[in-house]
């Protein structure tokens, strides 16, 4: 018999996300996480003069740290508000950059056009993580690098997005974006293309005054939160305050008198196979 469960609608899914991400404002959020823009392009090894692709880059912290180190840098995303508070970033720090609406599943570049492709919690929420991978695979050239921060389904926002699928489930049939601060998926999907896959896990310390605190700005600013509360009823999203509220005191480190969650992520380098 044939399998007659339906294939998922990636463009619908993919509507349903941009705006998902153009909800609050998350650049707001975004700034708190630069150390690991810094640390990704520490870790790909990122020189002076080389053409650097940052995929689904938000409010440009990769797109930034490779700028600072003198990079030839291309920032996309397909999020334009997003593109312009990077653009508002780099042009207060006077760096050039370039700034291109694109979406990381159909990137609008020749093959072989970058050195290296940095994505710092990006390309991991494209629904179609196949067509997405062969994209960033695509624009690199013979022996370049793919650099990329993925929060890990273990980690705290991994949990984060367990609990909100537990009041909001996510679409049937799509990958968790979990899934790419796994080892094996990355093999998966990477494997046939790279030379070499460095991965190791590492920490992100969200540093906020309290959960309530934290919960505040993420239901005030971080789409998926922002839009997860939106789409419930008020008995349901005090149901969902109180799991993440939870979640947030299990996960804090520092006691009564602040908020300190550290959240694992997977740090990866892959090597393109040469020509």
């Amino acid at each position: 018999m044939e399998d007659a469960t339906p294939s998922p609608d990636f463009g619908a899914i993919k509507q349903r996300q941009q705006a998902t991400w153009a909800s609050g404002d998350f650049a707001v959020i975004g700034v708190t996480l630069q150390i690991v823009g810094e640390a990704l392009a520490e870790a790909a090894d990122v020189r002076a003069g080389e053409q650097v692709i940052d995929i689904a880059a938000g409010n440009g912290n990769a797109t930034l740290a490779a700028a600072h180190r003198f990079a030839r840098v291309t920032s996309t995303d397909y999020v334009p508000a997003l593109l312009e508070k990077g653009r508002a970033r780099a042009a207060a720090e006077g760096l050039a950059v370039e700034f291109r609406e694109a979406d990381a599943e159909a990137l609008p570049f020749a093959d072989a056009s970058f050195d290296v492709a940095l994505s710092t919690f990006g390309i991991m929420f494209t629904p179609n993580h196949a067509q997405s991978a062969s994209e960033m695979m695509r624009v690199l050239r013979p022996g370049g690098r793919a650099g990329m921060a993925n929060w890990t389904p273990e980690g705290f926002i991994g949990q984060l997005f367990k609990t909100i699928g537990k009041h909001v489930p996510p679409p049937a049939g799509v990958k968790s974006p979990g899934l790419w601060g796994t080892e094996a998926h990355l093999q998966q999907l990477f494997g046939e293309r790279a030379a070499r896959i460095g991965a190791r896990r590492k920490i992100f310390n969200f540093r906020y005054e309290s959960a309530a605190h934290w919960l505040q700005v993420f239901r005030d600013f971080y789409g998926p939160v922002h839009k997860a509360f939106g789409a419930l009823d008020d008995a349901a999203k005090q149901a969902l305050e109180g799991d993440l509220l939870a979640l947030l005191e299990r996960s804090n480190t520092a006691g009564a008198a602040s908020l300190v969650v550290p959240a694992e992520y997977l740090e990866v380098v892959i090597t393109k196979r040469g020509a």
